[in-house]
């Protein structure tokens, strides 16, 4: 009876720990609040998009009480600029890859369209300052994969013209011309084809995207290109081993080319604890359910997900993995890049957020943390937003 109640005791004490840390900071300091509001504050990725297209009720517009974004919930967390993802599975290629793409870029740009008053679609870090000034947030377009070109330079030049302002080489399978980190290596790297798809986008001025590339892939990048690249959503290797994360080695050598890394808040790439752990069987018939009700929709599954495995790591029964990760992984970055190679990529809509940071409106608790833990005001503008601007502006100048 005695060993009971200590166990219960220790639960008890485990669950107010994770509410305390995933609550830490809740009322924003008043000071963290400024710097937020006069940083441009940018996020490289999120899957909105897939909620666009597979729910004719989605509506951007109004705020929502699933998933991570919305017009009312960026404006709450002061996010300026956000790059929506063009995504789909590196299994669907060819002519249906590219007519999927289209539908998407396009869905975008009605999206923008149809909301001139709170919305500018951006293509330059020019566009970006624009809308800021104009107290608009930008829409941007990052496309997640290469398998969309359809191995052509023409088509990647087609997305180049629609909006596109990165490129991720490849998903979590290799492409006919680049090995991913989720697939055997086909290419040992990036094939001749591959290394013309880099240059393309040098001289298209669009940026080179390295999350989901293999380790080789990612350092035949930085042998031919001559602009500095993004990770859009990776994280540290040494905090949590995904293959999706960057090594301290990759981190050195993505400063060496000036390019930056964005942090990803997905909690599997925030926690080792969390990526390899196995859901208890209650809980993995939960995420079972909501998997055989949303079918093929990954969004779907992803927003029913989110809840589950976030009560799940309240009650004990799954590592918590707190908000406050997500600064430990910028610490760890500025630690081996520098402060100026660090930025923002979400994941939002796409993967499980940590407990404290489910969606947008809560970014400012990361620059008060940041300013808690002795960062500058000029270093957390610089990663809230400033370091990606400047890789912009440097990829756009060698636009011909």
């Amino acid at each position: 009876m005695k060993r009971a109640v200590t166990t219960l005791l220790a639960l008890v004490a485990a669950s107010t720990l994770v509410a305390q840390q995933a609550g830490q900071d809740e009322v924003v300091p008043p000071r963290a609040r400024d710097l937020h509001t006069r940083a441009i504050v940018i996020d490289t990725h999120d899957d909105t998009t897939q909620r666009m297209m597979s729910d004719p009720s989605f509506d951007l517009g109004a705020r929502g009480g699933t998933g991570s974004i919305d017009i009312p919930r960026m404006r709450e967390g002061g996010l300026d600029a956000l790059f929506f993802s063009i995504y789909m599975p590196g299994t669907v290629t060819g002519a249906q890859a590219v007519k999927r793409a289209l539908q998407q870029i396009d869905k975008v740009r009605e999206a923008v369209r149809a909301r001139p008053r709170e919305l500018l679609l951006a293509a330059s870090a020019a566009d970006i300052r624009r809308a800021v000034a104009e107290r608009k947030i930008a829409a941007l377009m990052g496309m997640e994969g290469g398998h969309m070109i359809d191995a052509d330079l023409g088509v990647l030049r087609q997305y180049a013209a629609l909006g596109v302002r990165y490129v991720t080489l490849t998903h979590s399978r290799n492409t006919a011309w680049a090995d991913s980190s989720g697939d055997t290596p086909a290419h040992n790297g990036l094939t001749p084809f591959g290394r013309d798809v880099v240059r393309e986008l040098n001289r298209l001025g669009v940026m080179v995207d390295i999350s989901h590339t293999s380790d080789k892939t990612f350092y035949d990048v930085l042998a031919v290109t001559t602009a500095p690249v993004i990770a859009s959503h990776s994280s540290c290797r040494a905090i949590s081993n995904s293959p999706r994360n960057m090594s301290d080695d990759m981190l050195r050598a993505l400063a060496r080319n000036g390019g930056v890394v964005m942090i990803n808040f997905n909690a599997a790439f925030l926690s080792e604890a969390f990526r390899t752990a196995k859901p208890p069987p209650v809980v993995q018939a939960r995420l079972d359910a909501a998997t055989r009700r949303c079918g093929e929709d990954e969004v779907c599954a992803i927003l029913d997900w989110g809840p589950i495995y976030r009560e799940a790591m309240r009650s004990g029964q799954l590592p918590a993995v707190t908000w406050t990760e997500i600064v430990d992984h910028i610490d760890h970055a500025v630690k081996l890049a520098g402060v100026d190679h660090v930025g923002l990529g979400s994941d939002f809509d796409g993967s499980i957020m940590p407990l404290g940071l489910e969606d947008a409106s809560k970014l400012p608790k990361i620059t008060g943390e940041l300013l808690r833990r002795g960062y500058s005001e000029p270093d957390v503008m610089k990663i809230l937003g400033g370091n990606l601007l400047r890789v912009m502006e440097q990829t756009e100048v060698r636009r011909q």
